[in-house]
C-alpha cells in the first residue's frame, strides 16, 4: 500500500514523490500520458533568478530553492544512477543601453543585501568567454554566479528511477488511490478549478522552444532581449522560448518559434551555424499572478494541489517538494500566504 497518492508526472509531482520518499514513505504516482508529458517536457531547464530588487515572497522562495539545487539534483542522481545534466556556470544578460546600466548597477548592490553573500552578480565585458556572449551596445554584460541549469528530460528521468529504485511506483494510465492524495497536474487542473469556483484561478500558456547542435557545455547561459540560450552537458544548446496565452493547437510549432530561432541567431551569432534537432510545444500552468499553488485543494476537499510552475517550475522544485512532502505528511505548514488559495 502507498502511503502518498500522487496524479501527475511533471516536474512539481515527482519532485514532492520522491521527497516523500525520502522520508521513508511509499508512494504511487498514476500519469494519464507519460512521464514529462505536459509542460516539463520542455526543453530549456533554466535554473535561473529574479532580479534582485523589489524583493518580494516569490523571489526569496525561488532564491532558497535554487540555493538548494546542486544538492538536491546530486542527491537524485545518486540514487537513480542517472545524470540529470545538472550545470552551474551563471548566466550573462547584455546590458543594451544606459536604462539597463543603471539597473544594473542597483541590483548589483541588491544582490549584495538579498543574496546573503552566497551568489552575487557583477558588470563584466564578457571578454574571457571569447564568443560565447549575446550582442551587447555597450559592450557590458551582468553576470550572475547563481544561475544553473539541468536537462528537463534527464532530469525527470532520474527523479522516476529514484523513486522506483527506493520501492515506489510510477503507474501510467488508471489506478485506484492510496493514501493521502496530491493534485499535480498542470494547466487543465487550474481551469477545472476556476470552473468550479466560478472565477479565474489559472490557466495555460503555450510555450515553444529548440535545441540546436552545439557544445557550450562548459560556457554559461545568454540572455538577450528576452530571448534564453540555455547549453546542456550533451552538447546541445536550448533557446526558448515563447509566451503565448492565445493558441489553437497546443502541439504545435509554428512560425512564433521560427521567429525565436532566427532573433537568436541574429543576437548570437556564433550559434549561427548550429543545426535544429528538436522542437517543442507545450502549455505551461500559469496560476493567478503567477504565483504557485500549493496547500489544500480548493475542490477536491480531501486532497492537496501543488500547480503553477509557469516557467520556473524546475528552479522552484526543490524547496516546493520539501515543504510539500512536510505538508501532506506531517501537517508541517510553511506554506508562504501568498502561495495559497
Amino acid at each position: 500500500m502507498a502511503d502518498v497518492t500522487i496524479y501527475g508526472a511533471g516536474i512539481f509531482g515527482l519532485s514532492i514523490g520522491w521527497s516523500c520518499v525520502t522520508r521513508g514513505v511509499k508512494v504511487r504516482i498514476i500519469e494519464k500520458s507519460g512521464i514529462g508529458f505536459g509542460s516539463s517536457g520542455s526543453l530549456v531547464g533554466a535554473l535561473s533568478p529574479h532580479t534582485p530588487d523589489n524583493w518580494n515572497t516569490k523571489k526569496q522562495f525561488q532564491f532558497d530553492s535554487l540555493m538548494m539545487s546542486k544538492k538536491y539534483w546530486t542527491n537524485v542522481e545518486y540514487k537513480s544512477e542517472k545524470s540529470t545534466g545538472f550545470i552551474s556556470l551563471g548566466r550573462l544578460q547584455s546590458i543594451q543601453d544606459q536604462r539597463q546600466m543603471t539597473l544594473a548597477n542597483e541590483r548589483v548592490e541588491g544582490a549584495k543585501t538579498r543574496w546573503e553573500g552566497n551568489a552575487g552578480w557583477s558588470i563584466v565585458d564578457g571578454s574571457k568567454f571569447g564568443e560565447w556572449k549575446p550582442l551587447s551596445n555597450t559592450g557590458l554584460y551582468i553576470y550572475d554566479n547563481l544561475s544553473a541549469s539541468i536537462t528537463p528530460s534527464a532530469a525527470l528521468s532520474a527523479l522516476a528511477e529514484a523513486i522506483i529504485k527506493s520501492g515506489s511506483e510510477i503507474i501510467i494510465g488508471d489506478a485506484a488511490e492510496q493514501g493521502k492524495v496530491l493534485y499535480a497536474t498542470g494547466y487543465e487542473d487550474l481551469e477545472k478549478i476556476s470552473r468550479e469556483l466560478t472565477q479565474p484561478v489559472g490557466g495555460g500558456v503555450k510555450g515553444q522552444a529548440l535545441t540546436v547542435g552545439f557544445d557550450a557545455s562548459d560556457l554559461p547561459q545568454l540572455s538577450v532581449n528576452g530571448i534564453h540560450v540555455v547549453p546542456h552537458q550533451d552538447g546541445t544548446v536550448a533557446i526558448g522560448s515563447t509566451n503565448e496565452k492565445f493558441f489553437v493547437d497546443a502541439n504545435t510549432n509554428d512560425f512564433l518559434l521560427d521567429d525565436l530561432y532566427q532573433k537568436a541567431i541574429i543576437n548570437v551569432p556564433i550559434l549561427k551555424s548550429a543545426r535544429i534537432i528538436s522542437r517543442w510545444a507545450g502549455v505551461r500552468p500559469s496560476a493567478r499572478k503567477r504565483l504557485p499553488i500549493l496547500g489544500k485543494h480548493p475542490v477536491h476537499k480531501e486532497a492537496y494541489i501543488a500547480n503553477g510552475g509557469f516557467k520556473i517550475g524546475f528552479s522552484l522544485a526543490p524547496k516546493i517538494a520539501e515543504i510539500m512532502a512536510d505538508y501532506i505528511l506531517y501537517d508541517i505548514d510553511n506554506i508562504p500566504r501568498t502561495f495559497k488559495i
